[in-house]
């Protein structure tokens, strides 16, 4: 088997889903089957049981995935230590960050230093106003972003993190009395804007309720040290990750959990065309330490 044909079997063996390792991998789902098949008989038996519903391994797909991750693990790693090498210097993989919750994709820049020795890893800050621009301009090489990221030229990763969602405000705001808030409660209050484009901002602060009301947008901010003072004097409310009570713990602010938000999930993301051993090396780390 070549490696692309293990590449594939080792994915379809994760995802148990053609189209799903078809979109991984940047294939069509004909080619994937057309490998799998090849595969199996070379190997001379059934790797994959295949029904209109499922796909499942056979023992004898079990026993090859098994045998094969390990040592396709360390071929990866080998030829990654000798193009490092070969360029003589490690480029930095710079990873944008709007989060100040910088220790998020720690295990797995931990697991990428173990695969990749000799590779440097730089946080950047990047602004919630304008999450695409670094990546597209080549700023940073990565970002760590919450979803949905819905962007033609930019490929989502695995998810990095899930949190829950809060709503920060004035420890004098009225609802900051109430243990737990619900999204219906921002049709009452003036809600912060600035992140761009509008529908990631939405996977975030929506525009309506659950019931349809409208949520009326204060002002606009782009950083969270312009959230601080328009919070504390109540001027506006603003969801939040939850991760902002513990980052931004100031006797002024008060964070209530939104109990009917659902869970943000963070995600790596980079540009399509720009992919390289070090980012698929990173994403492969953040898939073998994402919770």
């Amino acid at each position: 088997m070549e490696m692309r044909d293990i590449e594939v079997f080792l994915t379809l063996a994760e995802e148990l889903h053609f189209g799903r390792t078809a979109e991984r991998l940047r294939l069509t789902p004909a080619r994937v089957s057309q490998i799998v098949k090849q595969a199996e008989r070379r190997v001379g038996g059934t790797l994959f049981e295949r029904t209109s519903r499922r796909v499942s391994l056979t023992p004898l797909g079990e026993q090859l995935r098994d045998e094969l991750s390990e040592t396709y693990a360390a071929i990866h790693d080998v030829l990654d230590r000798a193009r490092l090498t070969a360029r003589g210097t490690t480029e930095p993989l710079r990873i944008g960050m709007i989060s100040r919750r910088t220790e998020m994709p720690g295990p797995a820049l931990d697991r990428l230093s173990e695969r990749m020795p000799g590779l440097e890893a730089n946080l950047r800050s990047i602004t919630f106003a304008d999450p695409f621009g670094p990546l597209r301009s080549g700023e940073i090489d990565v970002a760590v972003l919450w979803l949905p990221v819905r962007e033609p030229d930019l490929t989502v990763g695995p998810v990095v993190d899930v949190e829950p969602v809060v709503l920060a405000m004035s420890a004098s705001h009225p609802l900051a009395a109430a243990r737990t808030v619900s999204l219906e409660d921002l049709a009452e209050v003036p809600v912060m804007g600035g992140a761009r484009p509008e529908y990631w901002r939405e996977g975030l602060v929506p525009s309506r309720t659950p019931s349809g009301r409208p949520v009326p947008l204060g002002p606009t901010v782009t950083t969270s040290e312009e959230m601080i003072p328009i919070l504390a004097t109540g001027e506006a409310v603003s969801p939040m990750h939850a991760h902002a009570a513990e980052y931004l713990p100031l006797p002024a602010l008060v964070y209530r959990p939104i109990v009917d938000a659902p869970p943000a999930r963070w995600a790596l993301v980079w540009r399509t065309a720009t992919e390289n051993e070090r980012i698929r090396a990173f994403a492969e780390a953040v898939r073998a330490t994402a919770p």
